[in-house]
């Protein structure tokens, strides 16, 4: 069996789905005519390195602190960028074009974003990362769906792959996060 993956963000799941170059989607938005079954939950926090300035300020932060400091934003890999999500309203923004960058980024100090728990769970724990704690807003959540956009003409190893897939993102019944 072999796998290609693609990574996207925002729209880009969308649009290998509807121009049919994806066998398999995991994605938060289930385009028109289409179905996707609930994967998982995704908690998204707002982060920065322990010693950004907005950390310095010890006290609730606010929308008017954010938007005077670097926004870290992954860009959106749909070619039309057509969506854009969550809050993007700082003054300075810096775009990267993958994940990895920009939580490098973040921990160098060059700027806050919100992340996915599970992505920075290595950087929290070891302090590389702090939550920043703002007064609203410090969290949101994400449904992800997995996608199968023709399931009755999906090959077996595009079956066995959604398994698997949809298997290990069961919470444990303990914690309540994904195993």
């Amino acid at each position: 069996m072999f796998i290609e993956l693609s990574e996207t963000v925002l729209g880009g799941a969308e649009q290998a789905l509807l121009q049919r170059e994806a066998d398999l989607a995991i994605s938060p938005i289930v385009p028109p005519g289409f179905f996707g079954d609930p994967l998982m939950r995704l908690r998204f926090i707002a982060v920065a390195a322990p010693e950004h300035p907005l950390h310095a300020l010890n006290r609730e932060l606010t929308g008017h602190d954010l938007r005077r400091h670097r926004q870290l934003v992954i860009r959106n890999s749909d070619p039309e960028r057509a969506r854009e999500a969550g809050w993007l309203g700082a003054q300075t923004r810096w775009t990267v074009s993958n994940k990895a960058t920009s939580i490098r980024a973040a921990c160098m100090g060059l700027g806050f974003a919100w992340y996915a728990e599970g992505m920075i769970r290595d950087e929290l724990a070891s302090g590389a990362l702090k939550p920043l704690p703002l007064r609203e807003g410090s969290e949101r959540y994400v449904e992800l769906y997995l996608i199968l956009p023709d399931p009755e003409y999906a090959g077996p190893g595009t079956r066995r792959l959604a398994q698997l897939l949809s298997g290990a993102a069961q919470p444990d019944h303990t914690s309540g996060h994904p195993a």
